[in-house]
C-alpha cells in the first residue's frame, strides 16, 4: 500500500505571519523601531553640536595658548603658580569635577548623580592655563569632559531616564573624541569601547555615530583644521607583520609604563601633599626641574612637532624622546593639572616608533604611525578604535599592520589603563 502523502508545511506555517493581524503587528513594530532610531539619531546629533562647538572653541584657544607660550618663553616659569591657581579653583569650586574622564565613565556604569555643569568651564580654563604655561598634557580629556558636562545638562533638562542617560554619555564621549581629533568613525567606536574592557556597547551605536559625525562636521564647518598626517603606501609581507608584532610588544610595555608612573605620581602626591592645591604647584616645580635635566623644551605642552617629525622620517628624534615624554606627562597629569593623556600618548608612540623602526629596519614613518595609535590602544584598552583611527589618519593601506600593533600592545599592557573607572 503506498505511503500517504506528507502534508506540505510551507503554506500552513507561513500563514501565521502572513495574516493581516500579524502583518499589522510587524509593521507597528518596525514603525516603533524607526521612531526610536530617528529619536536616537536626533539626540546624538544634538550631542554632536554641543561637542563640536565646544571642541572648536577649545582647539582655537589651545592654538592661541601654544603660540603665546612659544612666543613668550618666560611664561613657563609661572607653571608652579598656575598649578596652585588651578588647584585652588578645583578644590574650592570644582566639587566632583576633579574626577575628569573617569567621572564620565563612572556615571555610565552607575548613574547616581549628574555630571557637574561647572565641569565644562573649569576644564576648559584649567587646560588653557596648563598649556600656556608649558604643562605636558593633552586635549581629549578636555573635549570629552566638556561634551559630557553639556550633554548631561541636556539630559537633565529633558528628564531622561537612567538608561537613556547612559547612552547619551557614551555619545558624548564619541562626540568629543571625534570632534577634537577629526576622526568620526574612530570617535564612535571609542565611545562604545572605552567604558568597559572587552565589551562594546552596540546599543549606543546610533547616537554615538551621529554625535561623532556631527561633532566633526561642526568643527570643520567652523573653519578649525586638524593637522594632516602622511598617507602611507604599505605592502604587507609576513616579515613586516612579524616585525610590527615585536614592536607592538614595546608599545604595550610603554603604555604600561606610562599608566604605572602616572598612577604612582597621583598616589604619592596624594599621600604626602594632603592639601590638594599644593599638588599641581609641586608638579609645576618638578616639570621645570625636568626641563632643566632634559636640556630642551620639546617635551612641554602637546609636543606635536615631535610627532610630526617622527611620522616625517624621524630626523633629530633622540632614542630617549618617548621616555622623557612619559615622565613629563606623568608628572603633569599625575599632580592634578587638567587636560588629557591621549595626545602625549600619540607623541610617546610616534617617537618610540622611530627607535623601533631603526632597530627593526622598518620604514620609520610607518613604524611611527603604528606607534602613534598602538601606545594609545594599550593605555586605554581600545584596540578597535585605535586601529580605525590609524586608517582615518594615515590611510587604509596599513590597516592590517595597525591592527597587529594595536592588538599586541593591548595584550601586553596587561589591561591596565589610564581611566580608573573602566571595567
Amino acid at each position: 500500500m503506498p505511503d500517504a502523502a506528507e502534508p506540505n508545511p510551507g503554506p500552513a506555517s507561513m500563514g501565521t505571519w502572513l495574516t493581516v493581524p500579524a502583518m499589522r503587528a510587524n509593521l507597528r513594530a518596525q514603525a516603533r523601531l524607526v521612531v526610536q532610531l530617528v529619536r536616537w539619531v536626533a539626540m546624538g546629533a544634538v550631542v554632536g553640536v554641543l561637542a563640536g562647538v565646544s571642541s572648536a572653541a577649545f582647539l582655537e584657544a589651545l592654538r592661541w595658548a601654544t603660540d603665546t607660550r612659544l612666543a613668550n618663553g618666560w611664561l613657563v616659569w609661572l607653571l608652579p603658580a598656575g598649578g596652585l591657581a588651578v588647584g585652588l579653583v578645583y578644590h574650592y569650586l570644582g566639587g566632583r569635577s576633579g574626577g575628569g574622564n573617569s567621572l564620565i565613565i563612572e556615571e555610565i556604569h552607575d548613574p547616581v548623580a549628574w555630571v557637574p555643569r561647572r565641569l565644562a568651564p573649569l576644564v576648559f580654563g584649567g587646560t588653557i592655563v596648563t598649556h600656556i604655561l608649558g604643562g605636558s598634557a593633552g586635549r581629549e580629556g578636555t573635549a570629552i569632559q566638556m561634551s559630557g558636562s553639556l550633554t548631561d545638562a541636556m539630559s537633565r533638562l529633558v528628564r531622561l531616564n537612567r538608561e537613556d542617560r547612559r547612552l547619551m554619555l557614551i555619545a558624548a564621549i564619541s562626540g568629543g573624541f571625534g570632534a577634537v581629533f577629526g576622526v568620526p568613525i574612530a570617535g564612535c567606536v571609542f565611545g562604545l569601547e572605552v567604558q568597559a574592557i572587552g565589551r562594546v556597547r552596540y546599543e549606543a551605536l546610533a547616537p554615538a555615530l551621529a554625535a561623532s559625525l556631527v561633532g566633526d562636521l561642526v568643527v570643520r564647518g567652523l573653519g578649525v583644521d586638524h593637522a594632516l598626517q602622511p598617507h602611507l603606501d604599505v605592502e604587507l609581507t609576513a616579515a613586516l607583520a612579524a616585525k610590527v608584532a615585536v614592536a607592538g610588544l614595546a608599545f604595550g610595555l610603554a603604555s604600561l609604563a606610562f599608566v604605572a608612573l602616572t598612577h604612582a605620581v597621583k598616589h604619592t602626591s596624594a599621600r604626602y601633599l594632603r592639601w590638594p592645591p599644593l599638588r599641581p604647584l609641586v608638579g609645576g616645580l618638578a616639570v621645570l626641574g625636568l626641563m632643566g635635566l632634559a636640556g630642551t623644551r620639546d617635551y612641554l605642552g602637546l609636543s606635536l612637532p615631535l610627532a610630526a617629525g617622527a611620522t616625517a622620517g624621524g630626523a633629530g628624534i633622540v632614542a630617549a624622546a618617548f621616555a622623557w615624554k612619559i615622565v613629563f606627562t606623568a608628572v603633569t597629569v599625575g599632580t592634578g593639572f587638567p587636560g588629557g593623556e591621549v595626545t602625549p600618548l600619540f607623541v610617546i608612540g610616534a617617537t618610540l616608533g622611530v627607535t623601533m623602526g631603526r632597530l627593526l629596519d622598518v620604514p620609520i614613518p610607518l613604524m611611527a604611525a603604528i606607534g602613534f595609535v598602538a601606545v594609545f590602544a594599550g593605555a586605554t584598552n581600545t584596540p578597535l578604535a585605535c586601529t580605525i583611527m590609524g586608517v582615518e589618519l594615515f590611510g587604509g593601506d596599513g590597516v592590517a599592520l595597525f591592527a597587529i600593533g594595536c592588538v599586541v600592545a593591548y595584550i601586553f599592557s596587561s589591561h591596565r589603563g589610564i581611566y580608573t573607572t573602566q571595567r
